[in-house]
């Protein structure tokens, strides 16, 4: 037991806490792949880390409430009833965070009837009689106030969960004018609109405070009620009876029955491969696990062993170009570490080992020629490498005039198809999560000689490449990884590496363009409500504006006020037309061009082209995404898109763009996997899909199907994909969701495939825990089984999803393989794949041959039940190529 001189207690208000973090933290920013939320875990833990570093307590309690009904709300049902349900993307959270502070070992504590604050009150009380202990306490409730006292400190949030507020008795006094005993007083006689509890009529906190002092406390006031005089004294002598109930309220009890005392709350040693597993289903990166397992007392944990770290390395003062001819043709570890910022730029440093765990390290300005040059051809040869992120290795060699080649292992790919959707795949993050063993630091600095955390990251990548390729392997995906995945590194490198060019005049001209139209719509709408100073980007000017000068239905209340998203005006307008509301939604189009046409500009580079950076580690689906900037998502069917496209031209010494894309390649795929013999038909003869389908969902002619009907079945056939209800059918056509029903059925009435084969996968998934697209790819959704209903569903339409898009992304990465590996020993190269397309560089001469193996090879990458269909254009940019 800990000694009393040093008993330190922290009890913390756990929901209080988890809904300012939810708060606090955007929802759509954490989530895991399944579609559990996790923004009010992340900074609850987040919060917890910080409070454990800096108050270093020796016992620790967490308190949860246990749901909305307690002996409060016996006494007055009002209590609280002004509060709205938890958002549904806080649901399911407070059980994740007790789940994880219990891995941690701190005791969590609820109790029927009670509220958490009851329960804090009561271990206040209890050590206080058992003595030696200071008390910190952590709540956004202000009730709190009344526990403070010698011992008991209380730290309030005041932005977040990042600032909080210590509340001793001398600060208590100096921002509220009373002692904490009397605080609970002043609260009755106040009100408490977050509790519902109802205030004097003219008596706020000031004159709650003077009449507090002058008196005494409430039954002083109350003693001399008829001395008061004007309209708050006689406000206040019609309701004593509703602030006496106010003050009964406010009181927290202080003898909750408790299955713990305070000195059994002493932190307990942890199980730390038990926390990382939680951090990894939450998809959390290695940051905030070091942060809070840093926090933690280990006291009575084993000390870390050996086996803890990456393997003994025999260090080799042989020279580099010595090591290396020696082991000619092996496997190798290499790390390599940068001069500065992560991808293009020049190795500093360098580490290797071999598979007898013999390793060397050198700073690369320290190399002689002949080891220079040896590492050179090491480096551009088909020898095997083991790397981890081995894209950021080749664009950081190649700032040294030199080409990787032979990439045999890439921990982080491995990684992340082992486990899609995780936060990061950084290589200590990797280390920890599949082999349970700590890497430390490896950022260092740019010395190695008196360093040796690139040789430990060397031999962390030579452990992971044979336990994740064991793993791989027992899942049937290593075949994914090796003939799939792996040989894309190379091809997104040297995609990354060329770039496309760019004229910068056009983009430029759209800027200026797009700069007038903002300027233009926010002096018309200033206009249109007469507000000169009105600032559009604002959301609090915003919902004055909409709200209550022009009364416009009230939108989804949020803490801050009511939501002025793109969603919820979009709906406001199209439910309330209004020129105000239509001039909003341009004034925010125009500026989102404008932003995504700054940020190409920004990005060009001295050579004249943009190298944006494919990313393979961040789509659970295994779709390419990109990033810096991002060119994915350019519209494509809008006039400012196609002139934003056009700027992407052919560079020089080469002759023309080619882009190639695959016909509705996700609506096909639909269509094999579901084995619909109808979809199939539409496919095999040739015909129009969504006019076929059309005509059957709508029982027409197929050359009477009207481009409404056939809008109305495309946005159906593709929302299915993505687990489109009755509901969301109505809402995205504006129709009534008795129609949309009635579609959706005579749909699945005539294409009965669709409909088995969406019940089914879904189904399957929940059994096995997991989705498989054709090629074997997994994703994993244990939220199907969960029993938050927001999070199971998010899942249910990730496992429609998955399969069709999955194996859509799958395919396009074989057809890339296929066309780069055909085009070897011509000029011409792949620049872009933008989803279902490849944007290719076409050099002089080669245009035919080029045009014939991109269709040749995208066709050929998989044989399905229904026909592929590959589209091809040219020309001299990126829009005069579209098809």
């Amino acid at each position: 037991m800990t000694t009393s001189a040093s008993k330190r207690l922290l009890l913390i208000d756990g929901h209080s806490m988890a809904f300012r973090a939810f708060y606090a933290l955007p929802a759509e920013n954490f989530s895991t792949s399944g579609g559990q939320h996790t923004n009010a875990v992340y900074g609850f833990l987040s919060m917890f880390a910080n409070i454990l570093a800096e108050e270093q307590p020796t016992h620790v309690a967490v308190a949860f409430d246990v749901g909305r009904k307690t002996f409060r709300t016996e006494r007055f049902p009002e209590y609280k009833a002004q509060r709205e349900a938890a958002p549904p993307e806080f649901k399911g959270q407070v059980p994740i965070i007790d789940k994880v502070l219990g891995e941690l070992g701190i005791v969590t504590l609820s109790k029927e009837n009670f509220e958490a604050d009851d329960i804090v009150a009561t271990l206040v009380s209890e050590a206080r009689a058992e003595g030696g202990f200071e008390t910190v306490l952590v709540s956004g409730d202000r009730d709190y106030i009344q526990l403070v006292d010698a011992t008991t400190t209380l730290l309030y949030p005041t932005r977040g969960v990042s600032t909080l507020t210590r509340f001793t008795p001398e600060t208590v006094e100096e921002k509220y004018g009373l002692t904490p005993e009397l605080y609970p007083d002043f609260a009755a006689l106040r009100g408490d609109p977050s509790d519902n509890l109802p205030s004097v009529p003219k008596v706020g906190e000031k004159t709650a405070t003077k009449w507090i002092s002058q008196y005494g406390g409430l039954e002083g006031l109350i003693s001399h009620a008829e001395e008061i005089k004007g309209v708050a004294g006689q406000n206040f002598r019609d309701r004593i009876d509703q602030v006496r109930l106010n003050r009964e309220l406010t009181q927290m009890v202080t003898d909750v029955e408790l299955p713990v005392g305070p000195d059994e709350l002493v932190m307990r040693p942890i199980e730390i491969a038990q926390v990382a597993q939680s951090f990894d289903e939450l998809e959390f990166g290695v940051n905030l696990r070091e942060r809070v397992l840093a926090a933690v007392p280990t006291t009575g944990a084993p000390a870390p062993s050996a086996a803890d770290e990456p393997a003994e390395v025999t260090l080799s003062d042989e020279p580099l170009d010595a090591w290396l001819t020696s082991r000619r043709g092996e496997g190798l570890a290499l790390y390599l570490r940068g001069n500065g910022a992560p991808g293009r730029g020049d190795a500093a440093a360098v580490a290797l080992v071999d598979k007898s765990r013999c390793g060397v390290q050198r700073d690369m300005v320290d190399l002689s020629p002949a080891e220079d040059a040896a590492f050179k051809l090491w480096a551009e040869s088909d020898s095997p490498k083991f790397l981890h992120e081995a894209k950021q290795a080749y664009h950081m060699l190649r700032g040294r005039g030199i080409t990787l080649r032979g990439i045999a292992h890439d921990t982080a790919i491995a990684a992340y198809i082992l486990r899609p959707g995780q936060r990061t795949y950084e290589l200590a993050d990797v280390y920890q999560r599949h082999l349970q063993r700590h890497l430390g630091d490896t950022s260092g600095q740019l010395s190695l000689l008196d360093d040796d955390s690139s040789l430990r990251a060397a031999t962390a990548i030579l452990e992971l490449s044979a336990e994740l390729s064991a793993q791989l392997r027992a899942i049937d995906s290593y075949q994914l990884y090796s003939d799939l995945e792996l040989p894309l590194v190379s091809i997104l490198a040297e995609m990354e590496d060329a770039g496309i060019a760019v004229d910068v005049s056009i983009l430029e001209g759209e800027l200026a363009h797009f700069s007038n139209k903002v300027t233009e719509v926010e002096q018309h709408a200033r206009q249109l409500v007469d507000e000169p100073a009105l600032n559009l980007s604002s959301p609090k000017q915003l919902s004055v504006v909409l709200f209550d000068k022009l009364k416009l239905p009230k939108t989804k209340k949020t803490k801050t006020g009511y939501s002025t998203a793109a969603k919820e005006i979009e709906t406001l307008a199209a439910n309330n037309p209004h020129p105000f509301l239509q001039a909003l939604l341009e004034h925010r189009e125009y500026q989102k061009m404008k932003s995504t046409i700054e940020g190409l500009i920004k990005t060009l580079q001295d050579d004249g082209r943009i190298h944006t950076t494919f990313n393979q580690t961040v789509a659970s689906t295994g779709r390419l995404s990109s990033t810096d900037p991002n060119l994915q998502n350019i519209p494509v069917r809008t006039e400012a898109g196609r002139v934003i496209r056009s700027a992407f031209t052919v560079g020089e010494g080469y002759d023309c763009l080619l882009t190639a894309d695959y016909s509705q390649i996700e609506m096909r795929v639909m269509a094999h996997l579901s084995q619909d013999e109808g979809l199939i038909e539409a496919y095999r003869g040739g015909e129009d899909l969504h006019n076929f389908v059309g005509s059957r969902v709508f029982d027409v002619p197929i050359d009477q199907v009207t481009p409404e009907l056939r809008r109305r079945v495309k946005a159906m056939s593709y929302g299915l994909v993505y687990g489109l209800s009755a509901f969301g059918l109505s809402n995205q056509l504006s129709i009534s969701a008795g129609e949309a029903k009635k579609i959706m059925e005579s749909y699945f009435e005539r294409f009965g495939g669709v409909k088995r084969y969406l019940d089914e996968v879904v189904e399957q998934a929940r059994r096995d825990g997991y989705t498989s697209t054709v090629f074997g790819r997994r994703r994993y959704l244990p939220e199907l089984t969960s029993d938050n209903r927001v999070a199971r569903e998010n899942a249910e339409r990730a496992a429609l999803n998955a399969p069709i898009q999955g194996t859509a992304a799958d395919i396009i990465k074989v057809a890339m393989i296929r066309v780069n590996e055909a085009l070897h020993g011509r000029a011409s190269r792949i620049l872009l794949q933008v989803h279902d397309e490849l944007v290719v560089e076409v050099a002089p001469g080669e245009l035919e041959d080029v045009k014939d193996i991109v269709e040749r090879e995208m066709d050929g990458a998989i044989t399905l039940l229904v026909p592929l269909e590959v589209s091809a254009g040219t020309g001299p940019n990126w829009d005069a190529a579209a098809h």
